[in-house]
């Protein structure tokens, strides 16, 4: 619990980043991973299926992190709030997410998984 918890916070923390400099950022996914995998590790101590556990929530932190992002930056281009975007229109949120996202996106995603991973094994040693 306390993983998923710190992978929303982080996430949205990550969303935030990119919507105010309006580009994704490597080194702030590859926190997101490690901070998630951290706390996973800390947590729930040697379990060998956390550093899975923290991986596979870091790449939904990251992926709530670049939805967050998208909505700021739609909100702000159409110069309406942050929650009416995010919240009930979602769907075109997604959408737009899938039509911006190039292979670097996907390269995120693999280095947060992996941060998360060796955060948790080394949290846990």
């Amino acid at each position: 619990m306390a993983a998923l918890a710190a992978a929303v916070v982080v996430g949205s923390l990550y969303g935030l980043i990119i919507g105010a400099t309006e580009h994704e950022i490597g080194w702030a996914a590859v926190g997101v991973g490690f901070v998630v995998g951290l706390v996973a590790g800390k947590a729930g101590g040697r379990n060998p299926a956390l550093p899975v556990i923290g991986a596979v929530l870091a790449l939904g932190s990251v992926y709530l992190g670049q939805l967050v992002g998208e909505a700021m930056l739609i909100a702000d281009h159409f110069h309406v709030g942050f929650n009416e975007v995010f919240f009930e229109h979602l769907d075109s949120v997604q959408k737009i997410w899938k039509e911006d996202a190039d292979p670097l996106t996907f390269v995120f995603f693999g280095i947060a998984a992996f941060a998360a991973f060796s955060g948790a094994k080394k949290a846990a040693a």
